[in-house]
């Protein structure tokens, strides 16, 4: 039986390598991908960047306090992100704090006005009928008018059917697609007496609009339709089944969003239509659907759908088969369950009287957050070297060790961070720098439970290579009950935090994992290693394992006692 647990141990000693060679190819393979993205530094925060920071309160008519919840205040956290986005503002932080307040960081360089004017407003949805519509980038195609051959079919029941694919007959000059437009938009048999006129000068004017729009451009989407009120046609953007952007001309709002009284999302399995979009109108809101559906049923293609802009952009264009006079309406086609839920949402918030209120608006400069950032710089400089001190005294050689986990811990740190604003959209704020100076005595105490495991061992007379291998049980366990509690303290403050203080949270979890990572695969095993030196071996009274400078027992021996006479005399000649 020990020829076997000999070999076992060998094997053992064996893997230190490889735990090494796998941690240093994690680290090389984190930094190349943080210089192939192209993000060589962390994304900074508004405190550490500059910028605006807006705090905004839902407020509610009286009688519909129950429309401030969760599903709605996402989805106005979702549809803020997207208004500022649309300004250019790729790293903009937009948030839920608490029941009823969204917090809206607006990074330096950003038109602040502008940005308060587009998320401080309630969503803007309306039902406009479309004109004109084609598939963006694509060859010049010119709309069918009325007098095209292409129809919908009639069909029963109050239903219109999500409308995937544009219609359109083979490529034309741009002017024939310009002569298209002008017919579509005299035939349009939908306008409101306030509405842009379609004579030669507006005609015209939207014309090269439509013309000109590129919607496969995201500064060109966020432009589209600029200035346009509910009254006027306008020229907009959306995205088909398909993903590709599609580009319209939309004639004057008919039906409003407040108009939608609820929408849901449905699965149908009655008719196998799938996952569809189910709407119900308020009363004066079902008066303005039957009668624009009622219009639009007598059209061809195009000029049978009718286009749910939100905030200027198409999110569905179905086509009308008949009028629907009976309040409701079920919008069908190629819907997920995600997709037919983010359209009710979209439908649900256009509905809510919710607007919000402006609490506070606060500008934070750079300058401050980074002399805030110093000051935390120099208080973690200060509190790092009097650990190095600390582990040069006491540890000596020893220190090393934990000098060279140390750096590993933060290249692994910095590269992660790095890697993260692009991928999750973290930021590195002031209390996030808080919780990675904090890790680092997280860290350090793993170190000092190792060692004081192993000298513990010296102490009791054994050599430093069995040790080592006999501390680390009892260190491990030991290190990860500590890791635990500092990993669950840091995921119970993320979750019932919210803003600046979730950072400090996240970056104390992290770097609590990269601790267990550390220990395990760089500071257990280089240790492993260097054991077999003289160095560490022998004990040399700069090793910080000089067994006489740690008061080391001196090694057990087992005598032999004689064996006791059974009973009476021993013969002899027997002897």
């Amino acid at each position: 039986m020990a020829a076997p647990k000999k070999g076992r141990s060998a094997s053992a000693q064996s893997k230190p390598g490889r735990s090494l060679a796998l941690i240093l190819i994690a680290i090389v393979a984190l930094t190349g991908g943080m210089f192939a993205s192209g993000h060589t530094t962390p994304r900074l925060g508004i405190d550490l960047a500059g910028g605006t920071s807006i705090t905004l309160r839902a407020v509610a008519e009286p009688g519909q306090e129950s429309a401030i919840n969760k599903t709605n205040m996402d989805t106005a956290v979702d549809i803020m992100e997207r208004r500022v986005n649309g300004l250019g503002v790729s790293e903009a932080e937009v948030q839920t704090q608490g029941d009823r307040n969204i917090i809206v960081n607006i990074p330096k360089g950003t038109n602040s006005k502008e940005a308060r004017d587009q998320v401080g407003t309630t969503a803007k949805l309306y039902f406009r009928p479309v004109i004109a519509t084609e598939v963006a980038g694509a060859a010049a195609t010119p709309t069918p008018s009325p007098s095209a051959s292409s129809s919908a079919s009639g069909s029963s029941g109050d239903e219109a059917t999500d409308k995937s694919t544009p219609s359109g007959t083979p490529s034309a000059s741009s002017t024939t697609q310009g002569r298209a437009v002008t017919d579509a938009l005299k035939a349009d048999s939908t306008p409101s007496p306030s509405a842009t006129p379609t004579g030669d000068g507006a005609g015209s004017k939207l014309e090269a609009q439509y013309a000109a729009l590129d919607c496969t451009k995201k500064s060109a989407r966020a432009k589209a339709g600029d200035g346009a009120k509910p009254t006027d046609y306008t020229v907009a953007c959306g995205q088909n089944s398909s993903g590709q952007w599609q580009k319209y001309i939309l004639g004057p709002a008919e039906v409003d969003g407040t108009d939608v009284d609820k929408a849901q999302a449905v699965l149908n399995t009655q008719t196998g239509a799938g996952w569809t979009v189910t709407m119900d109108f308020t009363n004066g809101g079902s008066k303005k659907f039957a009668a624009i559906t009622g219009k639009l049923a007598k059209n061809q293609s195009p000029q049978n759908q009718f286009a749910i802009v939100l905030d200027g952009e198409v999110v569905s264009d179905p086509f009308v088969r008949q009028a629907l006079t009976g309040g409701n309406a079920e919008i069908s086609g190629n819907f997920n369950q995600e997709s037919a839920q983010a359209l009710a949402n979209m439908l649900s918030y256009g509905a809510l009287p919710l607007t919000f209120q402006e609490d506070s608006v606060t500008t934070v400069t750079a300058a401050l957050g980074g002399e805030q950032l110093r000051a935390g710089l120099i208080a973690g400089a200060i509190g790092l070297g009097l650990v190095v001190i600390y582990l040069l005294i006491y540890y000596r050689g020893l220190s090393v060790i934990a000098l060279l986990s140390l750096l590993v811990s933060a290249a692994l740190t910095y590269t992660l961070m790095a890697l993260l604003g692009p991928a999750i959209g973290f930021a590195l704020n002031l209390p996030a720098v808080c919780g990675a100076i904090v890790a680092i005595g997280i860290t350090a105490d793993s170190f000092i439970v190792y060692f004081e495991r192993v000298r513990d061992e010296i102490r009791e007379g054994r050599s430093l290579r069995p040790a080592v291998e006999r501390a680390w049980p009892r260190a491990r366990r030991t290190i990860l009950v500590s890791d635990f509690v500092s990993f669950l303290a840091a995921a119970v403050l993320f979750i019932v935090t919210v803003g600046k203080v979730q950072g400090f949270a996240f970056t104390l979890g992290l770097t609590t994992l990269l601790d267990v990572v550390v220990v395990f695969l760089f500071t257990k095993p280089l240790l492993t290693i260097l054991a077999r030196t003289k160095f560490f071996a022998n004990g040399h009274p700069w090793s910080g394992l000089d067994p006489k400078r740690l008061g080391a027992k001196p090694p057990l021996r087992r005598t032999r006692r004689p064996a006791s006479p059974a009973a009476g005399p021993v013969d002899p000649k027997e002897a």
